[in-house]
């Protein structure tokens, strides 16, 4: 059984910012002291933070790991490696894979695969479709994160458009609905239109009018109503637009049925990039306009927002610089996330506790992850630590996804993460890794 001081870290919990030491014993937290309050003992590793923070390790609801069918985009193994280099320690998995997660064989697969092959820790969504709403019932609330249903375009069989398959998933899902909301009817119209004036030439600039703001209301404001109707417990993935925000109210977390995410590419980017990034920042739904950037920074700090995730969604260069009808929407983000997060805060948007709130104490809350996204004692240690002043550029040598490159490739970061603990496991160190296994990690488990 392991047993390591951090000491002299600045922690960053649960609203405070406090330079303590933590002592983990096994895969959890054993104690928590002021810095130098401890005797020291021999026998006990110690590691000496100063000048760093630790934050509880970051929990991202909604990554795709392209695993199985699409593993030369990623693998659930070299994602799990990405996330653990950008202080994620714990992930859930989205159903849109080939074949698609959308029976309870191919759930089971997933986690064999991660139980193997993650060095973080993992769960998977469960993939709702017209046709397989009976198996919802039979799904384990203790360790399946949620049930995915699109309602927009998606990948195979999986838009659900049929009324009262829509209606059944919400009035009877035992666990969380997490719902990409775009309205097709509006988005096929919509490129029916622009391809009337561009033909298959369209510039990447007009993809957010095509998956509009409306496209985006209309399906938002449906998965809400029906929320309300059959007292459904709601996440709202990735919110793009300011009109949106209309739909949520703030509160307590703990005590809300409706909640709503962003994540980060629709913090950090908006509609003017399109003409230096092109394809590399399209994503569903799509980056849109600055007043929408700024507003779902305000809604997050309002409260409005809970919580902040990635979407990763890897595809390679060669896919991704097709033109606009053929290139695939999404990128990879799960490396990058926090420091992105740690800039908007040192650029004054946000503090670093409410970085910690969204991207920790919020995922947590919101799913009822068992004894994660906080430190406190006999938690699991599941930590990070970042210098918050080490400059560096990401660029090809340093990006650790399969696909090899990144939509915040240039970019400089002035803050790095150093360390990433998965239930008391050092897993990254320095750039390293330094647990390539998955002795480390384990599935969620979920109060519910």
């Amino acid at each position: 059984m392991g047993t390591v001081w951090l000491k002299n870290a600045l922690v960053v919990n649960e609203g405070k910012a406090e330079k303590l030491d933590i002592l983990i014993i096994g895969d959890k937290i054993a104690e928590i002291t002021p810095s130098g309050d401890h005797t020291r003992n021999d026998k006990h590793e110690e590691i000496n933070l100063e000048g760093k923070i630790l934050i509880p390790g970051v929990i991202d609801d909604q990554v795709h790991f392209r695993e199985p069918g699409m593993t030369h985009k990623d693998t659930i193994k070299n994602g799990a490696h990405a996330a653990a280099a950008g202080g994620v320690t714990s992930f859930m998995e989205m159903p849109n894979t080939k074949p698609p997660t959308t029976n309870l064989d191919e759930l089971r697969k997933k986690f064999e695969i991660a139980a193997i092959d993650s060095v973080v820790n993992y769960s998977f969504y469960f993939g709702a479709t017209n046709n397989n709403t009976a198996l919802i019932g039979k799904l384990d609330p203790k360790h399946v994160c949620g049930v995915k249903v699109f309602m927009g375009s998606s990948t195979g069989n999986m838009l659900v458009d049929d009324t009262k398959s829509l209606s059944r998933i919400f009035a009877e899902s035992p666990i969380l609905v997490a719902t990409h909301c775009e309205e097709e009817s509006i988005i096929v119209n919509n490129t029916r239109l622009y391809k009337e004036k561009f033909g298959e030439g369209i510039s990447f600039d007009y993809h957010h009018l095509i998956r509009s703001h409306e496209a985006c209301l209309r399906s938002s404001d449906k998965a809400v109503s029906l929320a309300h109707k059959y007292g459904t417990r709601l996440h709202v993935l990735h919110l793009s637009t300011a009109d949106e925000l209309a739909l949520f109210s703030k509160g307590n977390l703990s005590e809300k049925k409706i909640t709503a995410e962003v994540c980060v590419h629709h913090l950090w980017f908006n509609n003017t990039d399109y003409s230096k990034y092109g394809s590399r920042i399209k994503w569903n739904p799509a980056i849109k306009l600055e007043k929408d950037r700024l507003a779902l920074l305000e809604g997050l700090l309002a409260g409005k927002l809970d919580v902040v995730a990635t979407d990763h969604a890897p595809h390679t260069l060669e896919e991704k610089n097709q033109g606009y009808f053929q290139a695939p929407s999404g990128g990879p983000l799960v490396q990058h996330s926090l420091v992105a997060m740690m800039e908007l805060s040192k650029q004054g948007y946000f503090t670093i506790e409410q970085v910690v709130d969204k991207m920790c104490h919020n995922p947590a809350i919101a799913f009822q992850v068992s004894n994660r996204g906080f430190i406190r004692k006999g938690y699991f240690a599941d930590l990070t630590v970042i210098d918050p002043n080490a400059p560096w550029i990401v660029s090809k040598e340093n990006i650790l996804y399969p696909c090899g490159w990144s939509p915040f490739e240039g970019i400089r970061f002035s803050n790095k993460v150093t360390h990433t603990f998965v239930n008391g496991k050092l897993v990254y160190k320095n750039g390293a890794l330094v647990e390539r296994d998955s002795t480390a990690a384990i599935a969620l488990t979920f109060n519910r």
